[in-house]
């Protein structure tokens, strides 16, 4: 999304050298550039014409691999002999959903906590029943300003169920109406298994701030926000595990506010800021983007 991601990672997308890779900065948010995807993917003679796969939560793929980071820390701190609970900064609901799958294969966690920033539609959404998406509003925590957070579908999915046609209606709903009520089985299923909390701007970076003071951790915005909710969110005796999802150098501005520091980037991306950046402005239509995908594609 055009100017919606930090510097850092928009360096990352567009200095690749290899000619194989195309950046394309879209004008819109996270929500019209996984729209455009969405669309590109359910227009299958297209989908199978550029041979068409995703890299995000879309794939299923990247939630398996995610399953992995709660059996590696659960184990630690004593599963499965060991209740544990997690907080997870939450967007598109992936990283969270595969701590469900996580649950569902048996691994002892209680509670697993959304942690949001103010754009906190699936923290609305857990606490009275109603997805209804508000206009993004920009953070220092880029990766979680989403309202339709896409793998919320597949907790909706679990909640309803397995209940396929039942979800379809509640995402047509979504498309036409900007939102749904969730049934009230629905919405117990789900807060059986998901809490929920929100953090603000200010309590994001005096969170940053805190940390490094307390700990000498640098957390990146998207960390602090997780941070912030399980300081509130922890049950005695419990252990809480927060999820760090970014690297602090990601996102210097949002740091060095809160703490006079600006994170170093590791050395492998040292010279990230010298690297001449590649970069492809598109209108938010998907019929520009499948053509200019025609035309980069190798022949």
């Amino acid at each position: 999304p055009q100017g919606r991601v930090s510097e850092v990672q928009r360096r990352q997308m567009t200095t690749p050298s290899e000619a194989n890779v195309h950046a394309l900065a879209l004008d819109g948010d996270f929500d019209d550039c996984q729209a455009r995807v969405k669309d590109m993917f359910n227009d299958h003679a297209f989908r199978d014409e550029v041979a068409l796969a995703g890299v995000n939560s879309i794939n299923w793929a990247r939630v398996l691999a995610q399953v992995v980071y709660y059996f590696t820390a659960a184990t630690a701190l004593g599963a499965p002999h060991r209740e544990i609970d997690v907080t997870v900064p939450t967007g598109n609901f992936g990283d969270i959903f595969a701590g469900s799958v996580s649950r569902q294969m048996g691994l002892t966690i209680g509670r697993l906590q959304a942690a949001t920033n103010h754009n906190d539609v699936v923290n609305r959404a857990l606490k009275s029943g109603l997805y209804q998406k508000e206009r993004v509003q920009p953070s220092h925590s880029p990766s979680m300003d989403i309202q339709v957070a896409s793998n919320f579908e597949r907790a909706l999915f679990e909640a309803y169920g397995r209940d396929g046609r039942a979800v379809a209606l509640l995402m047509e709903d979504l498309r036409a109406h900007d939102g749904f009520r969730i049934s009230q089985g629905a919405h117990q299923a789900l807060t059986e298994i998901y809490g929920s909390g929100m953090t603000l701007e200010s309590a994001t970076l005096e969170r940053i701030r805190r940390t490094r003071i307390e700990t000498g951790e640098l957390l990146c915005p998207h960390t602090a926000v997780g941070l912030d909710v399980a300081m509130r969110k922890a049950r005695p005796g419990v252990p809480m595990v927060t999820l760090a999802t970014a690297h602090p150098a990601k996102f210097p501005d949002a740091v060095e506010e809160a703490t006079g520091e600006r994170p170093p980037l590791p050395s492998r991306m040292a010279d990230l800021y010298d690297r001449p950046e590649r970069v492809t402005e598109v209108p938010n239509d998907l019929a520009a983007l499948q053509q200019l995908i025609r035309t980069r594609r190798p022949s």
